[in-house]
Formats: structure tokens, C-alpha cells, sequence
């Protein structure tokens, strides 16, 4: 990522494609959360109980942050993949939140 605005681009981008995926997700199964975008950032809301995950660009650091299950998560953006990964997984954003949202389902 070279500068601020290609970082925003692709940060957009990102969110709105993980958005679309758990939008679609949704209509596949009985609904476990709502997806909301405001502000920038996105929020994956629970109900029962009441929880929620927040998603958001981080554009000093160039990082997607992830709040979720009491532990912060920042991505990087990988130029060969084009997408953003937790460097310690390796993870895209959408597998993370899925694994997310299933170890939450779980507890």
C-alpha cells in the first residue's frame, strides 16, 4: 500500500465485498446477526446474547482493525493475494470473520 488514498480504496472495497458475503450469507440460513455499515465501519450485531463485532479502517497504520470476542485483530494489506490477511494466519478477512462468528456461535 503506497499511500492514504490507495489504502482507503482498497479498505472500501474490502469492507463492501465482506458486507455482500455476510449479507448472502444471511439469506442462506437462519439469521444468527445483522450486518450494519455506518461511519466507515462495519458492525456484525447478535442478539442473544447481546454482542457485536466491529470492523473498521484503520488509515494511519494502513490495517483493518477487527474487534470481536474480547480480542482486537489487525490486518495487513498482502499485494500478492490483494486482499487483507492476519499476518499470524494467514487468514483473509472473510475467513477470519467467519471462524469469528462460528467460535462465537459455539460459546
Amino acid at each position: 500500500m503506497q499511500n492514504d488514498q490507495e489504502f482507503g480504496i482498497a479498505a472500501e472495497a474490502a469492507l463492501d465485498g465482506l458486507k455482500r458475503h455476510l449479507v448472502a450469507r444471511g439469506e442462506e440460513e437462519p439469521a444468527v446477526f445483522e450486518v450494519e455499515r455506518r461511519k466507515g465501519k462495519l458492525n456484525v450485531l447478535f442478539d442473544h446474547p447481546d454482542a457485536r463485532f466491529e470492523i473498521s479502517p484503520n488509515t494511519p497504520l494502513h490495517q483493518i482493525w477487527i474487534c470481536a470476542l474480547a480480542t482486537s485483530f489487525k490486518l495487513n494489506w498482502d499485494s500478492r493475494m490483494e486482499e487483507f490477511i492476519l499476518p499470524r494466519t494467514g487468514e483473509t478477512l472473510i475467513a477470519l470473520v467467519e471462524r469469528l462468528i462460528g467460535e462465537r456461535r459455539a460459546a
